[in-house]
């Protein structure tokens, strides 16, 4: 064999190679995170607070106001409501139940580049959760959170970075996560 010939052999081999590779691994995108989150005054706060403690087993965070606004009659450091996140397992687990309770459609004006949001009327609409006296009926917001790899560079304390506009996550690689990995719907 000639030089020639085990040059293009091998330039041909090269072409095969990279259609086969599962293409760059930077620029996979994975569910950061998944918040739920309810608000409310006094007794509708507590009766939020036991919803997300029942829904996903985890200690719930209050939210507390920054600003007075008093045609609300809200004043600062009131607790206005209430939020957990789930991530891993646990975050995705919770956004297909989530998603079966809106029938797994989505509108997209709900997605925005790096993350959806979507909200629910009642949570009896929850496959698996029941009526109870306690919670009365209580409605949630739930947002999910996409992201690249690599995006600890610019959140780490110490040589912190910048990400260009480039490493977000688009609502077109969103929609189409979406369809692929849970088969949603988006109208």
């Amino acid at each position: 064999m000639s030089e020639q010939e085990q040059t293009q052999m091998n330039e041909e081999n090269n072409v095969e190679d990279k259609s086969e590779s599962k293409g760059n691994v930077m620029r996979e995108i994975s569910i950061e995170k998944v918040i739920v989150s309810c608000g409310g005054i006094k007794e509708e706060l507590e009766k939020s607070v036991k919803l997300l403690e029942k829904l996903s087993g985890r200690k719930v965070s209050r939210r507390l106001t920054t600003k007075r606004i008093p045609g609300f009659a809200i004043r600062p450091q009131m607790e206005i409501g209430c939020m957990v996140t789930l991530r891993g397992e646990e975050g995705i687990e919770l956004l297909k139940r989530l998603l079966a309770a809106i029938e797994n459609t989505l509108s997209e004006k709900q997605i925005t580049n790096n993350h959806f949001s979507f909200g629910i009327h009642e949570y009896i609409e929850i496959p698996g959760e029941k009526y109870d006296r306690d919670i009365g009926l209580t409605g949630l917001q739930a947002t999910v959170v996409f992201s690249r790899k690599g995006k600890r560079v610019a959140r780490k304390k110490i040589k912190r970075g910048k990400l260009p506009k480039r490493q977000d996550v688009l609502k077109e690689e969103i929609i189409k996560y979406m369809e692929d990995n849970f088969g949603t719907e988006v109208e």
